[in-house]
């Protein structure tokens, strides 16, 4: 749990499972309620983690990707039974997601 249970780590291992590799401003929008320092602790996290790999290209301005490495592509299971349980439990108690 430690390795996933950050507000937003699971959320980035979904979406860079999704897409593969976003750079920071693309999780940005992916994940809008998550402050830049937030973000940049948790990715951090993850890749101190192995999780997911950082790689910078020298440019200016800096370009930044990160991508799942295989240890952090072996937790999909994981996430897709998470979120499973999760859809379902909405369902079985009549919640709705993003009506007013």
């Amino acid at each position: 749990m430690d390795l996933i249970g950050g507000k937003y780590k699971s959320l980035i291992l979904w979406y860079l499972n999704d897409n593969k590799i976003l750079r920071f401003n693309e999780l940005s929008r992916y994940i809008p309620d998550a402050t830049s320092k937030m973000l940049t602790r948790q990715l951090r996290n993850l890749e101190q983690d192995g999780l997911i790999e950082r790689k910078v290209y020298p440019e200016v301005p800096p370009k930044v990707e990160y991508k799942l490495t295989s240890f952090g592509k072996s937790l999909y299971p994981i996430l897709n039974a998470m979120d499973n349980w999760g859809l379902e439990y909405l369902d079985d108690n009549g919640i709705i997601i993003g009506e007013n």
